[in-house]
């Protein structure tokens, strides 16, 4: 396991010390790569992801927690670098992948504010359910956007500023009751019969020290700012879209007004599993990689090369 990480700010290493007592998402005690295949296809977006990449593509995911959508990817010829400033989840994640016989994954202990890894060495940038627990959202979008290779993709998901209301009226409650009731979230209920995923999914949803809410056009103007081409969202913010397109197909049009609209509607799609949106954008193929830093090199930096950097 890589060790990239530098000294963060305090309101870092809160976020690294509350995963550190509970890394999110745990595994069951009986798992398998079956069990994680099983379980993630159960999502159509995940579907869609793994449909949409290529069996031979670098991809990297910042924010990785203990890495199951890492595995989930890890397969064909595809070289998965996941990343994350919680040492405690990346060895649940590497413990995973010995078990799982998966060799195409390197678990890299990181700060997405100081990467370590290469600008536009990916072809895909997959950032999910991290920058909206960072204290600068907008700012670690910047960060991370450079690491895709001109022409790749980046898929970030956050918390939506509409459809987590349903969440934050559960949690308005559950402070009420000092977290004795917390009514209407089915993944508690479907997790009773397992406390350590149950409180993992307690303290991550309801608990967290650091929380923002974004809304569609909000990161639509973060592509745009950081060279990158909107591709589509999902769910879609179109009302005239039935999904036929692949996740990386770009959607057929872009109304600011529609997709507020379709933002409502989110609260009845999203809302039970807290409000995550995705949005998907492709960097533009102007936007060349710093000098000594393409995609053809490796992109973990050697140890020699960052005492040089020193």
């Amino acid at each position: 396991m890589a060790r990239l990480r530098q000294a963060g700010d305090a309101r870092t290493d809160a976020v690294r010390a509350f995963y550190a007592e509970a890394p999110f998402p745990g595994y069951p005690p009986q798992d398998s790569l079956t069990w994680l295949r099983a379980r993630a296809d159960r999502s159509r977006f995940a579907r869609l992801l793994d449909l949409a990449i290529p069996g031979d593509a670098r991809i990297v995911e910042v924010g990785c927690g203990t890495g199951q959508m890492s595995l989930y990817l890890a397969r064909a010829d595809r070289q998965v670098v996941a990343a994350d400033l919680s040492l405690d989840s990346l060895r649940l994640g590497a413990a995973a992948a010995r078990r799982f016989g998966l060799e195409g994954v390197r678990f890299v202990e990181t700060d997405l504010h100081r990467p370590g890894l290469r600008s536009g060495a990916f072809d895909v940038v997959y950032c999910s359910g991290v920058l909206h627990h960072t204290p600068d959202p907008r700012l670690a979008f910047e960060r991370v956007a450079p690491l895709a290779r001109p022409g790749g993709m980046i898929v970030l998901g956050l918390y939506n500023a509409v459809a987590r209301l349903p969440l934050r009226l559960r949690r308005a409650v559950g402070r009420a009751t000092g977290f004795r009731w917390i009514p209407f979230d089915p993944v508690l209920h479907d997790r009773r019969h397992e406390p350590a995923r149950r409180r993992a999914w307690l303290r991550d949803q309801y608990l967290h020290p650091q929380e923002s809410r974004h809304t569609h056009g909000e990161v639509v103007r973060w592509f745009a700012d950081n060279g990158v081409d909107y591709v589509r969202a999902f769910p879609s913010a179109l009302f005239d879209d039935d999904g036929g397109s692949g996740l990386f197909d770009p959607a057929p049009d872009h109304w600011p007004l529609e997709s507020w609209l379709a933002q409502l509607g989110w609260m009845a799609q999203l809302g039970h599993e807290g409000g995550l949106f995705m949005m998907i954008g492709r960097r533009r193929e102007s936007a060349a990689p710093a000098e000594g830093k393409s995609a053809g090199q490796p992109a973990i930096p050697s140890a020699l090369e960052k005492e040089r950097a020193a």
